[in-house]
């Protein structure tokens, strides 16, 4: 979810996940003993698919879709700590339909995870700009330890230039994510709370609330929904389900 000046996207969770997939296909087939090369691979290999609805798009503190519902899906392919996949989702106000493409390494060393992830984001609608593979892009690095993670993002192309980044932290069923968004074009930086409970594996509850706006000058009446000047209180809920590819 990334756009033109502050583009962006909500793969923090993404990262996690797949990485964690990757991890444990990985454990997988240490644990056992292939009979051929060709089994190993095949072993090795895991493809997983989700599709998901939400009452609003969400993404960094901000409503992208204006409280418009939302669904998305993704396919994602990992192997002994590589991963990648295409995420693509609705409920964009601005940039319209949205497909990420991405890929990255993950893995974890004495309790310590890292990921490092490209993703670059495509809007077909978009006639102007970002409609087309390589046109927006960020790298992603993660590193944590035990329930405490820190996510940086980097812009490297199709925008003027942004960072962003996250500490996030879990206990049960309860997550926090403290995000910071650095627009070195715009002048649009601000921090954002989200405070997120997960009923069970498919449900999830979030509260979200920019905590820091930007300078009242930089929020003029039609202020895009990539900035950070709605600081009203969100709530969205999103409902996931897996697809069985077997």
């Amino acid at each position: 979810m990334l756009k033109k000046s502050m583009t962006t996207f909500r793969l923090s969770a993404l990262s996690a996940a797949v990485t964690a997939g990757s991890m444990m296909v990985a454990q997988q087939a240490a644990a056992e003993v292939p009979i051929t090369d060709d089994m190993m691979m095949a072993e090795e290999v895991e493809v997983t698919a989700s599709v998901a609805v939400s009452n609003m798009y969400l993404w960094r503190g901000n409503n992208l879709g204006n409280s418009t519902p939302a669904i998305s899906g993704d396919i994602n392919a990992s192997a002994g700590g590589f991963y990648g996949g295409i995420w693509g989702s609705s409920g964009d106000a601005e940039s319209g339909n949205e497909f990420d493409v991405y890929a990255g390494f993950g893995g974890e060393v004495e309790g310590f995870m890292y990921d490092l992830m490209f993703v670059t984001y495509v809007y077909p609608s978009n006639q102007v700009q970002d409609d087309t593979i390589g046109d927006l892009s960020e790298i992603i690095l993660t590193l944590g330890y035990g329930p405490v993670h820190f996510s940086y993002y980097d812009n490297i192309s199709g925008a003027t230039g942004y960072e962003y980044y996250t500490l996030s932290g879990s206990i049960d069923a309860f997550s926090a994510t403290l995000g910071y968004s650095d627009s070195e074009a715009t002048g649009t930086d601000y921090t954002h709370l989200d405070l997120t409970y997960s009923y069970n594996d498919n449900l999830s509850f979030t509260l979200s609330q920019i905590v820091d706006a930007p300078d009242e000058a930089n929020c003029a009446p039609g202020f895009s929904v990539y900035s950070g000047c709605d600081d009203d209180l969100k709530m969205a809920f999103v409902y996931s389900l897996p697809i069985d590819l077997k």
